[in-house]
């Protein structure tokens, strides 16, 4: 798709699931699941749709999915239904390969966001099968077969902004378990990841700090065309998340995703932006309207 000066292309990484009331935080079940069908686990089905973003001078990834370094236990636990690599779904979608990328945006480090920043360096066919992450006390990983983990796109620079980098380094107990060093740590090394500011710039993409799922993820912004593409993260991750109350259980700091929805929403109605739900099965980039006081998102 092009926008304005820009061309957009979603790439969708893999299907996986996660706590149908630990999505919805104080929002009863007989409520949510009218939007959100549980599984007999009461996991809802979600995605992770990375934006491709090429300028005259770059191919910009924005986000990375969940990765491919699992153990069948693991993919188990979080219903990863996977089709293909992400490799080649960016590849039958863009006509480009991971080595073609030059920059890589993470709004924060979670491993449903940058999994995919890293891959075995031995392919899973020849290593054997997907190997579990370590832990941070276990760092640097070594998974079977001998294969350490490596950039997947080799010739990007990453960018994440200091303070989450901060806080990846030391989380707490209420969010550690998102945190694997294997997703950052590999591009450190390698020189490749760039420390950012709170809110900067770059190929008219604006990215900002914006507290309440976590106190250090981004979201963005890209201005092109005289049009607005918005991706919200993990503020409101769904379509099903536009109601105010419908904060996931899993923000830091609910009541300020709630005063971010209640100044953001109404500016993207208004302005007619183009909206990135980032965890959405189906039809993720929408544009909202009001009816009657009641936000909807109407599909593009």
């Amino acid at each position: 798709m092009l926008f304005g000066d820009h061309r957009i292309e979603i790439i969708p990484d893999t299907l996986f699931k996660l706590d149908g009331g630990a999505m919805f935080g104080i929002v009863p079940r007989v409520i949510w699941e009218r939007v959100c069908p549980p599984d007999d686990k009461n996991r809802i089905a979600m995605n992770m749709n990375c934006v491709f973003i090429e300028t005259a001078r770059e191919k910009i990834l924005i986000e990375t999915g969940i990765g491919e370094k699992w153990t069948e236990k693991q993919a188990a636990m979080y219903g990863i239904e996977r089709e293909r690599p992400f490799a080649d779904s960016l590849r039958a979608i863009t006509g480009y390969s991971p080595e073609d990328i030059t920059i890589v945006i993470n709004t924060h480090l979670h491993f449903d966001h940058a999994g995919g920043n890293t891959i075995l360096s031995v392919p899973l066919a020849s290593a054997g099968g997907q190997f579990a992450s370590e832990s941070p006390a276990n760092w640097p990983p070594t998974h079977a077969g001998g294969s350490d983990l490596i950039p997947q796109f080799k010739n990007a620079r990453y960018l994440v902004s200091k303070s989450e980098l901060a806080h990846a380094d030391s989380p707490h107990e209420r969010d550690r378990a998102s945190y694997l060093p294997e997703n950052w740590q590999p591009m450190r090394d390698t020189g490749q990841l760039e420390a950012m500011p709170d809110r900067y710039e770059i190929e008219g993409i604006t990215v900002t700090t914006e507290r309440g799922h976590s106190e250090t993820m981004q979201t963005w912004r890209l201005d092109s065309g005289g049009k607005t593409l918005y991706g919200f993260a993990d503020l409101i991750p769904m379509k099903a998340h536009i109601s105010l109350p419908y904060i996931a259980g899993y923000d830091l700091y609910p009541t300020e995703t709630l005063e971010f929805k209640k100044r953001i929403l109404p500016q993207a109605v208004k302005e007619g932006w183009y909206c990135l739900f980032y965890h959405e099965v189906d039809h993720p980039l929408c544009q909202l309207v009001e009816n009657g006081g009641k936000l909807t998102a109407n599909n593009i």
